[in-house]
């Protein structure tokens, strides 16, 4: 009746997995027993779960991604102490254990942190950058999100029921065939990934719509935020890749669960058109990650140094050619495979000649900053700290881009160093310059600087405390996912290692403590007029935080930065400059719990299928099917927000501007 599942799943005999999972159903109980005592259960569902204001679905998918970071952290640290303490011994971690949690790590903080962190910050911001009221698709929005947020679900269920894959971040056959991997752990990869990847096409889908075809009057393509266009080329990208992903790992299922040979060393099988097809994905998919971080930081660059981004159009333009050229460089990941001189030379010159526009958006950064009067607030120093970080891991990318010096470097801890140089230098900071710099938009309340520049110092320093000894021991012949090792000469570069990771949990306290101080001292941090930065582009021209509809009308574009223009001649004349509009009620999308409950019939499925419980997987199948037919047929899409209370809003946000322009202005 229930398949492959019975009580040997549990890891009885394995202490740590065993503990770790029953604190998180502790935790997690806890959780639940505090909401519903506090009685919020009813907001919650209202308000947030079936919420599907772009805003909402954009705070939760980074709460996800902050989640997602603790839990990946958590194998980091774990990953690091094991290699400091496993010189000349098995350390405290089994070979099999050591192997699903490097596997996690991997799975988790790409495709459950950075994708989740940069997928939230596009959905909050760029409708309102927009100028318009929601995306294209407000429901589907919200299933993309809570399928992914399913899939974040089905890999932590492996910590206590069954286990994780063995195989890597990436399950390469034939070590991930059935023949070498019989259990569970790949088959809850590849689910996880399945239903987390569809919601990410959906999104991508969504926003690509919504930056095409629904825009504020008057705002062509070259007057949208460079936010919007890497938002764009990112969600180009995704389009393009994810379909690769979700039909590489659907011939893996096939293999796995049909006897299918898409991939297996016999029968006509190639196990290295997996690394083709997944690595056609792959690169790209750290491009999804990086071209928003970079509209980020070109929004904080610009704001905190006073001035107009330095020659938008290049910038424009290398977003888009970065978006092309991310599709025309992976197999720089297996130059080893054999390919042939011809075929290594044209993938390394191009993974050579996209590091030229990555370049061009490096120096309008700085010429942005030169001549300007530079505020160095948290969310800037993310953004200088990227920039030093980045261009070393750009450097080191280019080197490893050589074929040449692949065939030394091939899987070796260089490359792990070069890959979380870019990632963490790019990525990550660039989420939290984001967080820290659209947090008092999402929440009326500025955080805590002197805790936030502490928290960045942390992150800085303990990167290159963490990385730079990798690519030591990496240059010194070190191969990944070693559990143990016997060389003298790498034990104190990794135990430095161990402590650079230390370092970062500092920072990661200092958030949390950030977040903490911040909430509990926010009737003091209020943002009054919904511009704390002096910004400059539309969604600095509505309430902190935004009401359901964004805007009370919708603006009227004529530059390249309308709000920065509209202050500018308020602050000439000593007034605002636009006249109180003629209010009328706004239609807004209903709220919908589909999204919701297409991911609970999504876990179930997914659960099913991993255990081989073929009743329950047709019962998940049916309540999926059911669930869009009811929202098909739904009689009520919209609801109405009166004039009156679309008045009410907008006054009281003049009212707090003309407020603050008049003790500007005062001598």
């Amino acid at each position: 009746m229930f398949g492959k599942l019975s009580w040997q799943a549990i890891p009885f005999d394995q202490p740590i997995p065993l503990a770790a999972g029953a604190l998180v159903v502790l935790v997690i109980a806890a959780l639940l027993i505090w909401v519903a005592a506090k009685g919020y259960i009813p907001y919650l569902w209202r308000e947030w779960i079936t919420s599907v204001d772009h805003k909402r679905i954009g705070i939760m998918y980074c709460l996800l991604a902050a989640v997602m970071l603790l839990r990946g952290f958590i194998d980091a640290l774990m990953m690091r102490s094991q290699q400091a303490v496993a010189f000349h011994a098995a350390g405290y971690l089994p070979p099999e254990h050591y192997n699903q949690i490097f596997s996690a790590h991997g799975t988790i903080m790409i495709f459950f942190m950075a994708m989740p962190f940069v997928i939230g910050l596009m959905n909050f911001a760029m409708p309102l950058q927009l100028g318009v009221r929601d995306v294209a698709f407000p429901t589907l929005n919200s299933v993309s999100f809570w399928l992914t947020a399913a899939g974040a679900l089905l890999v932590n269920i492996s910590l206590v029921v069954g286990e994780f894959a063995r195989t890597g971040w990436l399950p390469y056959p034939p070590l991930s065939e059935l023949t070498y991997s019989p259990g569970v752990g790949v088959d809850y990869y590849l689910w996880a990934i399945q239903i987390s990847g569809i919601g990410t096409l959906m999104t991508g889908i969504n926003m690509v719509t919504t930056i095409l075809k629904i825009r504020a009057p008057g705002m062509n393509y070259m007057r949208m935020p460079i936010f919007c266009w890497t938002t764009l080329a990112s969600n180009l990208v995704i389009v393009a890749a994810f379909p690769i992903l979700t039909a590489t790992l659907a011939m893996l299922l096939l293999d796995r669960y049909v006897g299918f040979h898409f991939f297996t060393n016999e029968a006509g099988g190639n196990a290295m058109m997996f690394m083709n097809l997944i690595w056609a994905w792959g690169h790209p998919e750290v491009y999804i990650l990086i071209l928003p971080a970079f509209g980020v930081f070109s929004e904080v660059v610009s704001t905190f140094s006073g001035k107009p981004l330095f020659d938008r159009r290049s910038m424009v333009i290398a977003s888009l050619a970065i978006c092309i050229l991310s599709l025309c460089v992976w197999l720089h990941h297996f130059f080893t495979m054999g390919a042939g001189g011809d075929v290594n030379a044209v993938f390394g010159i191009a993974s050579m000649i996209i590091a030229v526009p990555t370049g061009v958006k490096i120096y309008n950064w700085l010429f942005t900053m030169y001549g300007g009067r530079v505020r160095f607030s948290s969310a800037m120093l993310w953004s200088i700290g990227f920039m030093v970080t980045f261009v070393i891991g750009g450097m080191t990318g280019v080197l490893v881009a050589s074929p040449a010096a692949d065939f030394l470097l091939h899987n070796s801890l260089f490359l792990v160093a070069h890959f979380h140089n870019v990632i963490i230098g790019g990525v990550v900071f660039g989420a939290f310059a984001g967080y820290t710099y659209w947090f008092p938009k999402a929440f009326g309340f500025v955080l805590d600087e002197r805790l936030g520049k502490a928290a960045f110092w942390c992150w800085f320093i303990g990167f290159y405390v963490a990385f730079v000894p990798l690519y030591v021991v990496g240059l010194e012949g070190m191969t990944r996912r070693m559990q143990h090792y016997d060389r003298a000469e790498w034990y104190p570069w990794l135990v430095v290692a161990g402590v650079g990771a230390l370092i970062i949990l500092c920072g990661i306290a200092l958030q949390v403590a950030q977040l903490w101080v911040s909430v509990r001292g926010r009737a003091q941090r209020r943002d009054l007029t919904g511009d704390p930065w002096d910004g400059r582009s539309l969604e600095w021209s509505t309430t902190s935080p935004p009401p359901m509809f964004n805007f009370a009308v919708l603006p009227n574009v004529t530059s390249d930065e309308p709000y920065w223009t509209i202050k500018q001649q308020a602050r000439a004349r000593g007034q605002l400059v636009t006249p109180e509009p003629e209010y009328t009620s706004i239609e807004m999308p209903r709220n919908s719990p589909t999204g919701f409950i297409t991911a609970f019939f999504a876990v179930i499925t997914g659960f099913s299928l991993i255990w081989h419980i073929w009743w329950l997987v047709i019962l998940g199948l049916i309540g999926a099917y059911a669930t869009f037919v009811a929202f098909a047929w739904r009689d009520h899409t919209e609801i109405e927000i009166p004039a009156a209370e679309v008045a009410r809003i907008d006054r009281a946000n003049r009212a707090a501007r003309a407020a603050a322009l008049r003790e500007a202005l005062a001598p």
